[in-house]
Formats: C-alpha cells, sequence, structure tokens
C-alpha cells in the first residue's frame, strides 16, 4: 500500500480492523452472530409475508364487501324507484278505496303508507291512515322535498319516508325499514344519507355507527368501523337516483379467518430455524473448541521442552490406566456380584432344605445341625460380600458432574427404615424412638437416602447394649434437614472417632458381634454422591450421635 492510500484510510481504521479480526477469530461470538443474522432474516421474511398475506385478506373482503354494497345499491334503487311510481300514481289517481288497495298490494309487504301533503306540510290525503312518527315536517325536510327527492328516518325509527314533489304537492312514501331488511342477505346492511346519518340498521348490527362512519362523499368507499364487538369492515355505495348510502359490512375477524389459521404456520417459519440454529451452533461450537483445545495442546507440546514434554506425556499415560482402572474396577463389581452370590444361594437354598428335611430324614440328627451350621455361615458369607460390593459401587459416583439431585420426601423414608428394624430391636430388647414431621423435602434419591439410614441405624443398634435406646430425630436449620440417631452404648474414644468411616475399621465392643467395618464408610460414601454430610460425636462411655446433614429442596420451608 502506498503512502498515499495508507493516508486516505480515516484515524483509528486499523485498530477497528484488529478488533473485528480478533472477533472473528472467536467462535462462540462468530456462531452466535450468524445465526442471529439467520435467524433474524427468516423471521423478518415471514413478518413481511404475514403483513402481505394480512393485506391481501383484507382486500379479497374488501372488494367482496364492495360487490355485495353495488348490488344492494342497485336492488334498493329499482325498488324506490317502484314505491315512487306508486307514490305518484297515488297522487294523481282518485282516493277511493279500490285504488289504494290496489296501489298497497303492488307495493308489497315493506310498504307501508303513502302520505299527500301541501306545499307546507299539511296532510292532504292517505292510503291506510294517518302516517305515524312521521308529521309534522320540518322546515328544512319541506324545502327539501320541494326542490326534489328526500329520504328521512321517522320518528318511531321504525320506518323511512321517501320524500318527493308531484304537480305542486309532497308525496312521502313510508317504507317498514325492519321488513325491508328483513332478509338474511341483509342482516349487516345500513342505510344513511350521504352526510352519514343512518335511517335503518340490519339486524346484525349491535351498536349504531357515528356519522364519519357512514359518511360518502363520493360514489363508494370501504373503511373499517371500530365497535365494542369487534371491527368491521364496511363498504358503501351510493344509490342511484336518490340521496341514500347503502353499506355492506362483514366482520374483520371473518375475513381474516384463514390467516388467522395460518399463524402457527409462521411461528414455525420463524421459530423453526432459530431452534435448529441454535442447535447447529452449539454443536459446532463444541467440535471447534474441542478441535482447537487439541491443536493448542500439540502445539504447546511442540514448543515444550524434552523433558517436560516426556513427563506430560507420563501424566497423559496415567491418566489413561485412572480411566481404565476405573472402569476394571466397575466390570469386576458387577461379574462378582453375580459369580459368587449364584453359588451362595444355591448353598443356603440346598441347606434349608435338608435342614427341613423336605425329602425325608437325612439320617443323623447331626446332618441337620451341620445344614443349619452351613445355611448360617452361607448367609453370613453373603451379608458380607454384599456389603464389600455395596461399598465399591457407592465410592465411585453413578452421575455426572452437575447433576441435580430429585427431591425425597425424607420423612417417610426414614419412618419406613425405621419400622423395618423394630422387630430386630424388640427381640435385643432395646427402645427405638422416632420423631419425624410428616413431611420434609429434601435433595437426592430415595433409594440412596436409605441405604444410608439404613447403615447409619444398623450402627446404633449394633453398638448398643440390650434394654438400651435409640433414638432417631429429624429436624430443620436455616441450612437444612438434620437427622440425629443417638444410642446408648460406650461411645467412642477420640482416636476410635478419627478412624471412623476408614473401610474395613472395626471397633470391637462386649456383646456386640460388630460387622466387617463397611457400614459408615459406605454410608459416607453415598452421602457424598448426594451433596450430603455425616458428622459423628461421641464420649466414651456416654453414647454416641450420628448427624446426617441434607440440603432442602428448592421451596420447602425449613424451621
Amino acid at each position: 500500500m502506498s503512502h498515499s492510500q495508507a493516508a486516505a484510510w480515516p484515524i483509528g481504521t486499523g485498530g477497528f480492523l484488529r478488533r473485528l479480526r480478533g472477533v472473528a477469530g472467536n467462535v462462540r461470538l462468530t456462531v452466535i452472530v450468524c445465526v442471529v443474522l439467520i435467524c433474524g432474516s427468516f423471521a423478518s421474511a415471514a413478518l413481511i409475508q404475514m403483513r402481505l398475506d394480512r393485506a391481501h385478506a383484507l382486500a379479497q373482503a374488501q372488494m367482496f364487501a364492495q360487490r355485495r354494497a353495488q348490488e344492494i345499491a342497485t336492488d334498493l334503487s329499482s325498488s324506490f324507484e317502484r314505491d315512487a311510481a306508486i307514490g305518484a300514481a297515488f297522487a294523481t289517481a282518485g282516493t277511493s278505496a279500490e285504488t289504494s288497495a290496489a296501489l298497497s298490494e303492488a307495493g308489497g309487504a315493506a310498504l307501508k303508507n303513502i302520505a299527500v301533503l301541501d306545499a307546507y306540510g299539511g296532510l292532504h290525503s292517505e292510503m291506510t291512515g294517518a302516517p305515524r312518527g312521521l308529521l309534522p315536517l320540518s322546515s328544512e325536510t319541506l324545502a327539501a322535498a320541494r326542490k326534489g327527492r328526500t329520504i328521512i328516518a321517522a320518528r318511531d325509527g321504525r320506518s323511512i319516508a321517501l320524500l318527493f314533489p308531484v304537480q305542486g304537492r309532497i308525496v312521502a312514501v313510508q317504507i317498514d325499514a325492519a321488513l325491508l331488511l328483513a332478509p338474511a342477505a341483509m342482516s349487516d346492511v345500513l342505510l344513511a344519507t350521504p352526510s352519514g346519518g343512518i335511517l335503518a340498521l340490519g339486524p346484525g348490527w349491535s351498536e349504531i355507527p357515528g356519522h364519519a362512519a357512514a359518511a360518502l362523499d363520493g360514489t363508494q368507499a370501504s373503511r373499517i368501523v371500530r365497535q365494542h364487538d369487534g371491527a368491521r369492515l364496511l363498504s358503501l355505495q351510493r344509490v342511484n337516483g336518490w340521496p341514500l348510502v347503502a353499506g355492506a359490512s362483514l366482520r374483520v375477524e371473518d375475513a381474516l379467518g384463514a390467516w388467522y389459521s395460518a399463524l402457527p404456520l409462521y411461528f414455525f417459519f420463524i421459530l423453526g430455524p432459530a431452534f435448529a440454529g441454535a442447535a447447529l451452533a452449539v454443536v459446532f461450537v463444541r467440535v471447534f473448541e474441542r478441535q482447537a483445545k487439541a491443536w493448542a495442546a500439540v502445539k504447546a507440546l511442540r514448543s515444550t521442552h524434552p523433558d517436560e514434554a516426556r513427563l506430560l506425556v507420563r501424566l497423559a499415560d496415567a491418566e489413561r490406566r485412572a480411566v481404565e482402572a476405573e472402569r476394571a474396577k466397575a466390570r469386576f463389581v458387577a461379574h462378582v456380584s453375580h459369580e459368587l452370590r449364584t453359588p451362595l444361594n444355591a448353598i443356603i437354598g440346598f441347606a434349608e432344605v435338608i435342614e427341613r428335611s423336605e425329602f425325608g430324614a437325612p439320617g443323623h440328627p447331626k446332618y441337620a445341625e451341620y445344614a443349619r451350621d452351613i445355611g448360617a455361615a452361607g448367609r453370613e458369607l453373603h451379608a458380607k460380600i454384599g456389603a464389600v460390593l455395596e461399598y465399591a459401587s457407592s465410592s465411585a459416583p453413578r452421575e455426572p458432574p452437575g447433576t441435580v439431585p430429585g427431591t425425597v420426601d425424607v420423612g417417610l423414608v426414614l419412618r419406613a427404615v425405621v419400622n423395618e428394624r423394630r422387630n430386630s430391636a424388640s427381640e435385643r430388647r432395646l427402645k427405638l424412638a422416632v420423631s419425624a414431621p410428616e413431611s420434609a423435602l429434601v435433595r437426592g434419591d430415595d433409594g440412596t437416602l436409605s441405604r444410608i439410614l439404613a447403615h447409619l441405624l444398623d450402627n446404633a443398634l449394633a453398638y448398643t447394649p440390650s434394654g438400651g435406646t435409640v433414638r432417631v430425630a429429624l429436624g430443620g436449620d436455616e441450612r437444612g434437614f438434620v437427622i440425629g440417631i443417638r444410642d446408648t452404648g460406650l461411645g467412642f474414644s477420640a482416636e476410635e472417632k478419627s478412624l471412623a468411616g476408614r473401610p474395613f475399621q472395626r471397633f470391637p465392643r462386649p456383646g456386640s458381634r460388630g460387622g466387617m467395618g463397611l457400614g459408615m464408610a459406605t454410608a459416607m460414601a453415598l452421602a457424598r454422591r448426594i451433596d450430603a454430610a455425616i458428622r459423628l460425636s461421641s464420649l466414651g462411655g456416654e453414647g454416641t450421635l450420628v448427624e446426617l446433614r441434607l440440603s432442602a429442596a428448592p421451596g420447602q420451608p425449613l424451621g
């Protein structure tokens, strides 16, 4: 680039380009910007198409309403011309009963009355009787009727009158508006003066529109009329030969019915690419980041010292071996659980068959005694193998990191575990007391929580001498819920407390057989799995208190 070209760039362009290259190098930001632009383009196109389709639907409805208004205006013009001819014939003919009957029959049911007035509005003659709600006429109406045709609404609101001059007199043809607009096709029709004064409304109108809605300066017009029951599309048409406007209307929501039914497709057109783009963005970002990390690792490895490189290789190999060891451990636990328990179950079952002499006497009393000893030893071995396998299974978390535990009613779980051990406690003359609220929701799963409580309660019962008491209490504080299990055993020394929780750590006590030393270790491993904590407090000769602290479920009130 020459000096003159470089001078042509505005000040700060170099910094802007560097920032732009930095943004382009950020994979996440680049993908997010691209997805936003693509989704924005789809959304804009869908919104534009929605507006065009809506305008097209309204235009079609307007065309239909205008055609209806033209047809109605043509029909009214023909009908009013006929009524005017009948009125002129009545004014010029004699006023005999036969003439009135013939003219009334020719006018049809909508023709209510014909009155002949003098130039000042005085009644000269009538066809069926004195017109109701029509006389007297105002001076403005008389002046307009003397000059030419005019139309007014009767004061009773049920009829309209056609006024026109004949031989120096004024003829008023009174028409029943209800019968005129009675057909179903006329339910949404209105009749008005060119200035917007409403003369008659069809039964489909719930309220009278304003003067501005029905006013017409030219020959025809269409507009939207807002009413309480919804908007209407109103098309107006001048009635040929009369100062009258005919209007045909339809509800806007009816006109846009097909457009409303297509709205889900528009939303799918907008949201579909958005969700698909977001999912692809997540996939692409993860792939790009993994490739970037791998390339960065290779680059860093190439730039390191050979000794450091060898150390990194050893660390990677050690990590791989650790992962393989965990997998081998899981396979071993699953395999041993099946291979050991299956023959033990057979030994225990056959020993019980011999002990109960189900297929006859064994031949010597000692055989039944030995079978009973074999069954007891098999059950004890089965329990110890189960404890070892359970500890091996509980030492590794099952859920991936970041998994949110479920919600469990710890009160129900606690009472179920206590009830399962009441018989064994009563056999050893131990008092088992429990105090817990009706419901307490905590984070965790019921299976894991039940196993933790079972191990803690079994330990308390095992280390409590005959005639003692084990108390279980569930309470809450500002940090969550705490389950306390207190026994009246001999307690633990400070050194024993520091060793509690280690696998295969046993603490012999007089009168207690104890176990393999895996109960507390398994309980602590399971507690870590559900983000719980176990605390042990004891004084030699004064019993032991084990507290299990659990996190309250969201929205659970604490005491």
